[in-house]
């Protein structure tokens, strides 16, 4: 069964850095697809999905335009 607890809370140093590990690598794949104009397969609830380099260049483009929190707009 699945635990709650956020593991970047952990003693472990490295279980804790390994979220940001996850992270990272995951931009890596999402960048790899995008230059090579391919799909990712991704686990979602538990099931595969797919997502194309177009899908992923959308959401990217979604995401820029979103403002940074704490960081006033003028």
């Amino acid at each position: 069964m699945f635990d709650p607890k956020d593991i970047r809370n952990s003693k472990d140093p490295d279980l804790a850095g390994s979220y940001a590990a996850i992270h990272r690598a995951a931009k890596s794949a999402e960048d790899l697809a995008i230059k090579t104009n391919t799909a990712i397969i991704v686990s979602v609830d538990g099931k595969p999905v797919r997502i194309t380099a177009a899908e992923l260049i959308k959401k990217r483009e979604l995401e820029s335009a979103k403002p940074t929190p704490n960081i006033p707009t003028v």
